[in-house]
């Protein structure tokens, strides 16, 4: 199968910060790829460079076909993006927002004007198509990026929290149209995302980028038996010293408020555990999830990471000042 994007080593500093170490990564025609880490891992920094905003400091990235350094046109031409940010023009309609988008890439005006008939039905604004997008609430300029982000069927997608701000039936129906778009498309699409839901759900593979690397790769499910056992959440004054000698303990780490044990076998071996683990307020089983992964390799539960609000906008100010 071609792949679709791929970096070799590719790396981006700012001054002594590495945002960036050496990440290679391969993603294939068609699939939904995830990129998840805390706020200021380089998740937004990787895709900025995948999407010609800012250059490598070193390495190389090829998307769609095209070297991001020396055919960034190309590159630029055939992926979409949807920022976190708002980008519409609020003086604009909605449509006209879309038909400017479609002019702006060259889509023929029949196709053009089908499109926009779709993406404003998927996104559920065509009796507000004619509006004047500041008269749109938040959730419904985020669903407007969404269908702008659509609208020139690119190879190549680009989705920066895509559903943040949307209700939950909403979030649903961006969720199918995304599966259908990569397995019926073929549309090859990045995204980040901090609902762990979305990240299950939605992705092939999925990437944990933590300081700048890639810690854990591979499928949800195997994300998750890669913590080889249960999951045991304590709450209360836990001596981690006893607890970590028990050789059904596989990992202990202490986060704010809780201690998070990888066990094996958690049910039988629970009373064992309790016995050594000192003052407990609160014990909380289950299997493994995203959310326990993520908290694995990083540390951090995944919401005590916000989303890097504005980083898009942020890196191009930057890089314009520094040329």
């Amino acid at each position: 199968m071609r792949a679709q994007i791929r970096t070799g080593a590719i790396s981006k500093s700012f001054g002594k910060l590495k945002a960036v170490d050496r990440v290679d990564l391969s993603i294939n025609e068609g699939e939904v790829f995830g990129l998840l880490g805390p706020n200021g891992a380089g998740k937004t920094t990787l895709i900025n460079m995948l999407s010609t905003l800012s250059k490598p400091t070193e390495g190389t990235a090829i998307v769609n076909g095209f070297d991001v350094i020396t055919q960034s046109l190309q590159v630029r031409k055939s992926i979409g993006i949807v920022f976190q940010e708002p980008s519409v023009d609020d003086l604009l309609s909605g449509r006209e927002n879309l038909e400017l988008h479609g002019l702006l890439y060259g889509v023929p005006r029949e196709l053009r004007r089908k499109r926009i008939k779709e993406l404003m039905e998927l996104v559920d604004l065509s009796d507000r198509a004619d509006d004047p997008v500041k008269t749109y609430s938040g959730g419904m300029r985020r669903r407007l990026e969404i269908a702008r982000g659509l609208l020139h069927l690119p190879k190549v997608l680009f989705l920066d929290e895509p559903t943040l701000g949307l209700d939950p039936a909403t979030r649903e129906v961006i969720w199918n149209y995304i599966k259908n778009l990569a397995k019926r498309g073929g549309v090859t699409i990045l995204l980040t995302t901090h609902y762990m839901e979305e990240a299950d759900t939605l992705c092939n593979r999925i990437a944990i980028i933590d300081h700048g690397r890639i810690v854990a790769l591979g499928t949800p499910r195997e994300l998750k038996e890669k913590l080889g056992g249960d999951v045991v959440m304590i709450k209360g004054k836990v001596n981690l010293a006893r607890v970590r000698k028990l050789r059904f303990v596989k990992a202990a780490r202490k986060t704010n408020s809780e201690v998070m044990l990888t066990v094996d076998h958690a049910a039988r071996n629970l009373q064992a555990l309790l016995k050594v683990t000192g003052r407990v307020e609160n014990v909380e089983v289950r299997t493994p999830t995203l959310n326990d992964v993520f908290l694995h390799y990083t540390g951090r539960q995944i919401r005590e990471a916000d989303a890097e609000g504005g980083f898009f906008e942020r890196v191009i100010r930057s890089e314009t000042v520094r040329s």
